[in-house]
This record gives structure tokens, C-alpha cells and sequence, in this order.
């Protein structure tokens, strides 16, 4: 199967926006401004774009796996569900581990049920799994169902933050912190990436590239890229000019638009050879291949310059910093590949469990039906 490098490019792009602005909101000595004015522009490009781009890859792979287990018949569906699972709770492990190591810094335990993307991204693998097999239009439905929903808990709760009581409860499980990435406004980003994912699946089944061309015009031009510009206009007016006040409802509308858009537009230039992927998107590919690896990675630079650096000094070492972390990422690929990169290093440790609990579970079966 084709794997467009699109995709990795996009991934790359958000992780490259996420190192950058924490930076800038780590460093800056200035005050919010700078960070508020440079994250509201690029913002659907962060967690939002890397949830909807790792729900893209879900779709692909689950879909590649679905085609193994009932054409090929080479791997079993209880693997396939398994591996899953595991990989799902291993993520989950790794982000409750990352929200103590920061309540610990900051000496509040409540921050260790905190929303983080990590957290955000494990819970939406596993709820996802039995999604995968509803219809592109029923994921839709319930996306928006999910936001809408949302949004009434949202003010329902608030009113009784960090109070102890019922509400207060619930507002910690759902939203705790609500700057960060709450789960019922981000999966849907995640639910609807893996609808994207079943449309470029699709279009990998035509290895004629004229057919594909067609294909790709019918099916994403005109249907995504109008999807998208109305999206990104409804999101605008709903709630202009205010409409990038982050985790609003227009904003998440406007968010989607513009991740499906820039989607689309990368693999049009892709799929038309309008550049070389093979050269021009290293850097973006060794931020997406590595990305968990980077998120945690990078927190070691909050101390370095923690808000002491002014307007000029910021964009310079921000920039400078960005470019020998690249190089960084470019050698170790070369010495490690993917032992360095924790992605990778999850799907294969799934897999490898997937595969030691489903010879324990056969021979169990063995030996029940063996059993006098």
C-alpha cells in the first residue's frame, strides 16, 4: 500500500508548531501576548492538527490490518484487536507517568489527571476501536454530537471548578486543564482524521495514476475541499471576530477546516509532484517519526532560558534551538532509527504482546478442548 508522505509532513508540521511555541511560551519575558497572538494564527496546526493526522494513520493501518486478516489471512483478527489495546494502555501509562512527573514538579497532585495531548491521544485510541467499523457518516454525526454535547457540560460544570463535589468531579475528569486538550473536544479530531483515512485508503486500492488523479479530484477536491471552506467560513462568522478564542465551538469548526485544507493541498502538490518529497520533507519527517519521543524529550528545555529572553533574543534562540534539535533528530535516526523512537518502539512491543497473549489464550482453548 502506498503511504503518502503527506502525512507524515503534516504530523511533522504540528510537532515542528508545538516545539516552537513552547518555546516562545517558556522563554518569552514579555508577557502572553506574543504567545497568544503567534498560537491563535498557526493553532489548528498543534494538537488539534496532530490528533486529526494520527487519526488519518489509525484509519490506514487499521484498514491494512482488517485487509491481512480477512484476504490475506496471515494475521489473526484477535491480534490485530489486541495489538491495539496494547498499544492504546501502553500510551495511557507512559502520559499518566508525564502528568505525575509534572504534578511533582509542581507539587499539585491533581495534575496528574491532566489533559495533556499524550493522555488526550491514548484515551482516543481507545475509544476509537469500535468506531472504526461504523460508516463515515455515522462517525461524523457522532463527532459533532460529541462537540456539541461538550459544550453544554462544559458550562454546566464550570461554575463548580475545584470545588468537592459531584460537579467538581466531573469537571475534573473532563476538562482538567481546559487550556490543554480535553478529550470531548479533541477526539472528534481524531474520529474525523480516521474518515480521511478511509477516503486515502480507498484511493490506494487505484495503482493507475491517471485513475488515481480522477479519483482523488472526485473524492477529496470537491467534496473535502468545499467541506473545508465552509467549514473555516461557518467557523469565522459563527462567532466573528472572536472566533480563535481556543476551544470555542467556532474555533473548533474553523480548526477542522483548516486541517482538512492544509490535508488536502499536501497531498494535491504530493500526488502532482509539485515537489520532491524524498528531499524536501526530512525535517518534518524525523519530528513525525519521532514524535512522542520529542514531546517528552523537549520539556528538558523549559529550564534553559525559562522568561529571560526579550523580543529579539527569543526568535533568534527559538529558531537556532529548533535547528540543532533537528540535527539532533537527523544523527540519531542514522545511529538508532526507530530504537529511538518511541512510536515505533510501542507498535512493535504491542505486537510482539499481542502475539505471546494470543499463543497463551490458544493453548488454554487446547487444553479445554482436550480436556476429558
Amino acid at each position: 500500500m502506498q503511504r503518502f508522505k503527506s502525512i507524515d509532513i503534516f504530523r511533522g508540521m504540528c510537532m515542528s508548531y508545538m516545539f516552537l511555541t513552547h518555546l516562545i511560551d517558556w522563554w518569552f519575558s514579555g508577557g502572553d501576548w506574543l504567545q497568544t497572538n503567534t498560537v491563535g494564527i498557526i493553532d489548528p496546526i498543534g494538537a488539534s492538527g496532530f490528533l486529526f493526522i494520527s487519526g488519518v494513520s489509525v484509519a490506514l493501518s487499521y484498514r491494512n490490518r482488517m485487509h491481512r486478516v480477512e484476504i490475506l489471512k496471515d494475521i489473526s483478527y484477535t491480534r490485530v484487536k489486541l495489538s491495539y489495546y496494547l498499544r492504546a494502555s501502553f500510551l495511557l501509562i507512559i502520559a499518566i507517568i508525564y502528568n505525575l512527573a509534572i504534578a511533582l514538579t509542581i507539587s499539585n497532585l491533581s495534575w496528574i489527571w491532566t489533559w495533556f495531548v499524550l493522555m488526550t491521544a491514548a484515551f482516543s485510541l481507545l475509544i476509537s476501536w469500535p468506531l472504526l467499523k461504523f460508516s463515515k457518516k455515522s462517525r461524523i454525526a457522532i463527532g459533532f454530537s460529541i462537540w456539541l454535547i461538550s459544550q453544554f457540560m462544559y458550562f454546566t460544570f464550570i461554575p463548580f471548578q475545584n470545588q468537592e463535589n459531584l460537579q467538581g468531579v466531573l469537571y475534573h475528569i473532563f476538562y482538567n486543564d481546559f487550556s490543554q486538550d480535553p478529550v470531548l473536544l479533541f477526539f472528534p479530531f481524531f474520529l474525523f482524521g480516521t474518515i480521511v483515512g478511509d477516503i486515502i485508503n480507498d484511493l490506494n486500492k487505484n495503482k493507475n495514476l491517471v485513475h488515481r488523479r480522477k479519483m482523488i479530484k472526485k473524492k477529496m477536491w470537491f467534496p473535502i475541499g468545499g467541506i473545508s471552506l465552509s467549514l473555516i467560513s461557518f467557523g469565522i462568522l459563527f462567532n466573528f471576530p472572536n472566533f480563535l478564542v481556543r476551544s470555542s465551538f467556532s474555533w473548533l469548526i474553523y480548526t477542522l477546516g483548516i486541517d482538512l485544507i492544509i490535508l488536502l493541498i499536501l497531498i494535491t502538490l504530493e500526488e502532482y509532484n509539485v515537489f520532491k518529497t524524498k528531499k524536501s520533507y526530512r525535517v518534518f519527517f524525523y519530528f513525525s517519526y519521532y514524535s512522542f519521543t520529542v514531546f517528552l524529550g523537549h520539556n528538558f528545555l523549559y529550564f534553559i532560558f525559562y522568561k529571560r529572553l526579550d523580543l529579539i533574543q527569543i526568535w533568534i534562540a527559538s529558531l537556532l534551538t529548533f535547528v540543532i534539535f533537528s540535527l539532533i533528530l537527523r544523527q540519531i535516526y542514522k545511529s538508532w532509527g526507530w530504537k529511538a523512537s518511541l512510536k515505533v518502539a510501542l507498535s512493535k512491543l504491542s505486537l510482539k504482546s499481542a502475539i505471546k497473549i494470543e499463543e497463551k489464550i490458544n493453548k488454554m482453548r487446547k487444553k479445554v478442548k482436550n480436556a476429558p
